[in-house]
């Protein structure tokens, strides 16, 4: 949950001690269970409260669709580039048409400018 290896672990434990003293330190590592406990106790009613308003739908959601670090830039970029190229791919044949030019234009000819209008 908070990614904490043994190392960093043994250091705020420490850091604890020597902040707290070991006096205080009991008193404060209960109220943080407590706290821990009221927080797990909110997260499971508000659970509990979701089902009950979404009723059976509840079990066909697909919550990793819903999961922000999906849409990690550096993700998409690694899938795309590790993804083959599409190989049915052809480039639009509209790309390979000349832009037309409107009947009565000659290209070779300035276009126009009123120097008023702007």
């Amino acid at each position: 949950m908070f990614d904490i290896n043994g190392w960093e672990l043994l250091l705020l434990g420490l850091l604890a001690i020597l902040i707290l003293g070991p006096e205080r330190l009991p008193e404060y590592a209960a109220k943080f269970g407590k706290f821990v406990r009221q927080a797990r106790g909110m997260a499971d009613r508000a659970k509990q409260q979701l089902k009950d308003e979404m009723g059976p739908e509840f079990s066909d959601v697909d919550w990793r669709a819903y999961d922000p670090r999906q849409y990690d830039p550096r993700k998409i970029v690694r899938d795309a580039l590790a993804s083959p190229p599409d190989e049915d791919y052809e480039p639009s044949p509209a790309a390979d048409k000349p832009v037309s030019t409107p009947q009565g234009h000659d290209p070779s000819v300035p276009t126009p400018w009123d120097s008023e209008a702007t």
